[in-house]
């Protein structure tokens, strides 16, 4: 399971996702030395430790290193959202607290994301054509319950269902 990179870790591997090709450790540094004080060293075994946990791989140029990202950021950001949601106790609450904090931007971005998985699963108990973008009710908004995000919480923790009915909506 991932864990959140450190900040230069997050430093050197958002250069990496950013130039989306394989980068020296030079290259890196001189990049870095535009915002801190930094050894080459430094930035030598930050590369060395991602290698070594997986986050990138890296090929040999002469006596050096080019280094490439193994996965994507979104992949990376992805994997820590599973671990963090995974971790809870409560699922379903841990997702209706996170919806709840989400701007609108966000939840729209959620609805598309969703709609693509939904497209993308034959088996999926919802068809994605049905539900328009501007049709979707938000996390806490009116459209998904009048009492807003204590409600919310309630649907998704099962209390107030029928008996048997938790998250999962088993038994409705």
């Amino acid at each position: 399971m991932p864990r959140p990179l450190g900040d230069l870790e997050d430093a050197v591997m958002t250069r990496v996702w950013e130039w989306n090709r394989p980068v020296t450790v030079r290259e890196v540094l001189e990049d870095l030395q535009k915002e801190r004080s930094i050894a080459y060293t430094t930035v030598m075994t930050v590369l060395d430790n991602l290698h070594q946990k997986g986050w990138v791989r890296r090929e040999a140029e002469g006596r050096a290193y080019r280094y490439e990202a193994v996965s994507t950021r979104a992949a990376y950001s992805a994997a820590l959202m599973n671990e963090a949601w995974s971790a809870s106790d409560n699922p379903a609450a841990a997702l209706v607290a996170f919806f709840d904090m989400m701007s609108p931007e966000q939840r729209h971005a959620l609805r598309d994301a969703v709609r693509m998985v939904q497209i993308d699963d034959p088996e999926s108990s919802e068809p994605a054509e049905h539900t328009a973008p501007e049709q979707a009710p938000e996390a806490g908004s009116e459209a998904g319950s009048e009492q807003g995000p204590q409600a919310a919480q309630e649907r998704a923790t099962g209390e107030g269902d029928e008996p048997g009915a938790g998250a999962s909506g088993a038994g409705r």
